[in-house]
C-alpha cells in the first residue's frame, strides 16, 4: 500500500522537469535584451553596406593622400624627370605627362590637397551654419528675422560667381585660402536646415526644464539641443565636405585654383590645357577624374548609409 501523508499536511505536488533540449528551445524563444542607444547604432552601422563601402573608399583614398608622399621619398610632383608622355609602367605607375612629370606623384599630392580643402571649406561652412541656425531657431523673434534675412541674401547670391570674381581679382595662392572662401559662401542652405530642426526642438520638455533652471542661451543650445541633433549635424558636415571638394575642383579646372601646389582639379586643368585627350594620354586625366568622383561619391553613399542607421524607419534589418 502507498503511504498516506499525515493529516493536516497537503500532498506534495510532482516537480515538473524538462529535457535539456526543451530548455535550450525556451532560451532561444526568449526576446533578446534591448541594446543601449550607442550599441544599437553600432549594431546597425556595422551591418549597413552603404556606410561600410563609402567609409572604406574614403579611408583608402585618405591614407593614400596622407602617406603616399612619404612612400615616394618626398618626390616633387612638379619635377621634370623620366620619359615624356610615357604610359603606365612599373617605374611610373600612372605614367608621365608631356613634360615627364610623374602622374602618380601628382595624384597622391592632389588627394591630400583635395581632402584639405574639403575639411577647411566644409568645417568653416558647418560652424557658420550651426551658429546662425541654432541662434535663429532658438531665440526666434527679431533675432530670427535678422539672421534669416541675412541667410536668404547670401543664399540667392550665386556663390560660384562670387568665387570666380574673388579668385580672379584677389588671387588664390594656397589651398587653405581657397577653402576659406568656399566655406564663407556655402553655409546658407545648411543654416536654414539647422534652424528648422532647432525650431522644433526648442519646445521640448528638456529645453523648458533647462530654461526654468536658469541656464543661459548658449548652454541650452550646446548642452541640450545640439547633442540631440548630433547625427543630423554630422551628416550635414559630410554634405558640406563633398560640396567644398566639388566647388574647389571646378575652380581649379577653369584655372582659378591655387597657384602654389597641386590638386586633382589642377591636374585636370593641366591635362586639358596640353591636349591630353587629343593625344590619347588617358592616364593623365583619368586618375584625377576618378579620384574626385570616388571621394565625393563615397561621401554621399556613406551619408545615405548614415541616414539609414540613424533613422529607424529606413533600417532594413
Amino acid at each position: 500500500m502507498n503511504a498516506m501523508p499525515p493529516l493536516g499536511e497537503p500532498a506534495s505536488e510532482p516537480v515538473a522537469t524538462s529535457a535539456p533540449g526543451q530548455e535550450a528551445a525556451q532560451e532561444a524563444d526568449r526576446p533578446a535584451a534591448p541594446l543601449g542607444p550607442g550599441r544599437e547604432t553600432l549594431h546597425y552601422a556595422v551591418r549597413n553596406p552603404k556606410l561600410l563601402i563609402g567609409l572604406g573608399v574614403v579611408t583608402v583614398l585618405l591614407l593614400t593622400g596622407l602617406f603616399g608622399p612619404f612612400l615616394l621619398d618626398g618626390a616633387d610632383p612638379h619635377a621634370y624627370s623620366g620619359t615624356q608622355a610615357a604610359p603606365p609602367s612599373g617605374e611610373n605607375w600612372f605614367g608621365t605627362t608631356t613634360f615627364g612629370q610623374d602622374v602618380f606623384a601628382q595624384f597622391v599630392h592632389g588627394l591630400r590637397a583635395t581632402f584639405l580643402v574639403g575639411v577647411i571649406g566644409g568645417g568653416i561652412a558647418a560652424v557658420i551654419a550651426m551658429l546662425v541656425g541654432f541662434f535663429a531657431g532658438y531665440r526666434g523673434g527679431v533675432v530670427d528675422e535678422v539672421l534669416t534675412m541675412f541667410t536668404n541674401i547670401v543664399l540667392v547670391i550665386p556663390s560660384l560667381a562670387v568665387l570666380l570674381i574673388v579668385n580672379a581679382y584677389l588671387g588664390v595662392r594656397s589651398v587653405p585660402v581657397q577653402g576659406l572662401f568656399i566655406g564663407l559662401t556655402s553655409w546658407p542652405w545648411a543654416a536654414r536646415a539647422i534652424r528648422a530642426q532647432t525650431f522644433s526642438l526648442r519646445t521640448r520638455d528638456f529645453v523648458d526644464l533647462a530654461r526654468l533652471s536658469g541656464s543661459r542661451t548658449w548652454r541650452i543650445i550646446f548642452r541640450e539641443i545640439a547633442p540631440n541633433m548630433s547625427s543630423y549635424l554630422f551628416m550635414t558636415f559630410i554634405l558640406l565636405f563633398g560640396g567644398a571638394i566639388l566647388i574647389a575642383s571646378s575652380l581649379d579646372f577653369i584655372g582659378l585654383g591655387p597657384t602654389d601646389g597641386v590638386s586633382l582639379g589642377l591636374m585636370l586643368q593641366s591635362a586639358q590645357q596640353w591636349s591630353a585627350l587629343q593625344l590619347g594620354m588617358w592616364w593623365w586625366f583619368v586618375p584625377p577624374g576618378v579620384g574626385i568622383t570616388a571621394v565625393v561619391g563615397a561621401l554621399y553613399v556613406a551619408n545615405v548609409g548614415l541616414d539609414e542607421v540613424f533613422n529607424p524607419k529606413l533600417r532594413e534589418s
